[in-house]
């Protein structure tokens, strides 16, 4: 609404009675129907009345929007506390950022465009914009919604992902946080130079993009069967009571492994119904399996543990087996080497004091400008 005077200023009232603008014969501060906003003589170009309308109600949606995205986090936090329920807080903080982001983005939309064909066209320009200039970030949000859709993994699965090993502690729209672990012996990698022999933290935090699971496999050591079987080499001399050293072994498994009742049958027929798995080549027994050498007979014992503290595991069965071994006189075999023939020596004795290797340079450098000097 605009209302003037034959003499007076023009005064430009807005529609939804928010402001109320007066323009001077020295300028104008404010804004006037079909003309565009100024301050002083200064105008800026593309802000009218209506788009200073939809700034306005754009903050204020966005503020209303993150003041609902931190109650939520708090309720979540307040009814799920604990240990018990981090994957309830995961999952619960992944609906809320989603949802945030939708909320946001169809409210954008419905303030700043009256006509849904000019959104549609605006969205279409915008996204192909964004994934020409944003290659690698519209590839890591894709794999993050891989990721939540295909069930590759979750928070606190201990994986392998772009060639790191650890426990998911994060995950973001672009990357995901891994808490890094040891590399056990005879599974290291040359590109990741660890210090920890083993499957135990290092105290690294390491970010990875989401893209990385189009370009490298995802190793899950927890997420639809938490545990793993391991093995324990030992050599063994061929004259050593067999027999006797296998009952060790697995009566030292057996004490500090996982029994098929630990384990329960529940999770091998989840895990059957969901993927197709061999039930011949599953066993989750203890057993000793036997390699002929030319040196010795390699004993392999086969058990299951759980994904972590595997290190504290292994260690307590090496001690157990190392203890019984000694008690009943077994030796561990070991490689070791004969020498059938020595090639002759020949050892000259010389009296003659040897030069050192600068004196010896020394003369023959002398010797040499001598042999060049013109004869008379």
């Amino acid at each position: 609404m605009r209302s003037a005077t034959r003499s007076g200023p023009v005064t430009s009232t807005s529609r939804f009675g928010l402001w109320r603008c007066t323009c001077t014969p020295t300028g104008y501060v404010g804004s006037v129907p079909g003309q565009t906003l100024a301050l002083s003589r200064v105008h800026l170009v593309g802000v009218d009345q209506h788009s200073l309308t939809k700034l306005i109600y754009t903050a204020v949606f966005i503020a209303a929007i993150v003041l609902l995205r931190w109650v939520s986090r708090i309720l979540v936090r307040a009814v799920l506390r604990g240990r018990s329920h981090t994957r309830g807080r995961f999952w619960s903080r992944q609906g809320i950022n989603l949802a945030t982001a939708v909320v946001v983005t169809l409210g954008l939309i419905s303030i700043w465009f009256d006509n849904g064909l000019h959104a549609a066209a605006a969205l279409g320009v915008l996204t192909a914009a964004l994934a020409f200039a944003l290659q690698k970030a519209v590839t890591s949000v894709a794999g993050y919604f891989l990721i939540l859709r295909g069930d590759i993994f979750s928070i606190g699965d201990r994986i392998v992902m772009g060639g790191v090993r650890g426990d998911v502690i994060g995950l973001g729209f672009l990357r995901t946080t891994i808490l890094e672990m040891g590399q056990p012996a005879g599974d290291d990698d040359d590109s990741v130079p660890v210090w920890v022999q083993a499957r135990q933290y290092t105290g690294r935090i390491v970010t990875v993009t989401n893209g990385a699971v189009f370009d490298e496999p995802v190793y899950n050591y927890s997420r639809e069967f938490p545990f793993i079987w391991e093995e324990l080499h030992l050599p063994v001399k061929y004259d050593t009571d067999r027999e006797l050293a296998e009952r060790l072994l697995l009566e030292a498994v057996h004490k500090h492994s996982l029994t098929p009742a630990d384990v329960g049958s529940g999770v091998m027929q989840h895990l059957r119904r969901r993927y197709f798995v061999p039930a011949e080549e599953v066993s989750l027994e203890p057993e000793v399996f036997y390699r002929l050498t030319s040196s010795w007979i390699e004993m392999a014992v086969r058990f299951v543990v759980p994904t972590h503290d595997i290190r504290r595991v292994k260690s307590d069965i090496s001690r157990d087996i190392a203890d019984a071994f000694a008690a009943n006189g077994i030796e561990m075999a070991s490689g070791t080497y004969a020498i059938v023939e020595v090639p002759p020596l020949t050892v000259t004795p010389s009296d003659a004091p040897q030069p050192y290797p600068d004196d010896a340079n020394r003369s023959r450098a002398e010797n040499g400008r001598a042999a060049k000097r013109p004869r008379p």
